[in-house]
């Protein structure tokens, strides 16, 4: 009986002691008050970018050869919010792969800051793209590989009065990694696919090698500079039940004596999340880890775009 009671007493010891260790074995560091202080800054400047740039997005349009005209009215090619401006304000004209706006006598519109009657317009791939003004509304050109749309924005958009503020994982270190820089040599691309169904190769600078739970994984830097910082779209198992289903933008800060340090808790939702009018990358097939990374932004189904 006694030798029974010893050994239960040990099973009952080292049952607890493991089922300790199992809970214990990787705990999260807490985040002293610099990084709290420094990722509640990252959080607010995010909500602004929301705001100034994409929640207040009102349509895309994409044109087709020759007049497309805007307005209000329903029958126009690019139909604007109801009350933003006339019926029938002018037309975009795409020719020869140049667009030009026009707008109808009695519609003031401006152009680069001054009112005129027509003008040709810069896409945003140029760098600097042509900002048409009519009232409330911003207007300009963009182009998706073969594609030229029209991006329209309403400074009073109520999507920005109402939006509640993105979710977050909480806070976990064990998902900021610090991972080997390996560079590329400059000739490798990877094809990346956007919500649009096209493809850009686009220039790899090099990967970066980690481990989680054990795993050796790897993400493959999509821009950004070594010395500068580098950007990724990534997705992970999350993405089936809490993240956004075609990835997460992270970046990075620059390389420092061969290594990057990946902080997960700052993985942001694309800007597709928030409106259906963006044209976000997706997450490459090398970007896709089989590695669940719980920490980070994540999506609200019923409340977002897909």
């Amino acid at each position: 009986m006694k030798a029974r009671g010893w050994l239960r007493t040990t099973v009952i010891v080292l049952w607890v002691s493991l089922s300790i260790g199992a809970v214990t074995a990787a705990p999260s560091a807490e985040p002293d008050a610099a990084y709290r202080k420094a990722y509640e800054k990252w959080k607010l400047q995010r909500v602004d970018d929301l705001k100034q740039n994409w929640l207040n997005l009102a349509g895309l349009f994409w044109l087709q050869a020759g007049s497309n005209t805007f307005g209000t009215d329903a029958t126009n090619a690019i139909v604007l919010p109801s009350g933003s401006t006339a019926a029938h304000a002018g037309s975009f004209d795409l020719r020869g792969g140049k667009v030009t706006v026009e707008f109808v006598p009695g519609v003031s519109g401006k152009v680069a800051l001054k009112t005129v009657v027509a003008a040709e317009l810069q896409p945003d791939v140029s760098g600097r793209p042509t900002i048409v003004e009519l009232g409330s509304l911003r207007l300009h050109l963009i182009k998706r590989g073969d594609r030229l749309g029209i991006r329209v924005r309403d400074l009073n958009s109520p999507n920005v009065r109402n939006y509640a503020g993105p979710i977050f994982f909480p806070l976990n270190m064990n998902y900021r990694i610090t991972g080997k820089w390996v560079p590329s040599s400059g000739e490798k691309t990877v094809e990346v696919p956007n919500v649009l169904g096209d493809t850009t190769a686009v220039p790899v600078a090099g990967t970066v090698v980690f481990s989680i739970a054990g795993q050796q994984l790897q993400l493959t830097a999509l821009g950004g500079k070594p010395n500068q910082g580098l950007s990724f779209v990534f997705n992970d198992p999350t993405a089936k039940t809490d993240t956004y289903p075609g990835g997460r933008f992270l970046d990075s800060g620059p390389v420092s004596n061969g290594t990057v340090v990946l902080d997960f808790n700052r993985a942001y939702n694309p800007p597709c999340a928030v409106t259906p009018y963006a044209t976000c990358p997706l997450a490459p097939k090398e970007n896709r880890l089989p590695v669940e990374i719980p920490a980070g932004e994540k999506y609200v189904r019923s409340h977002g775009h897909q």
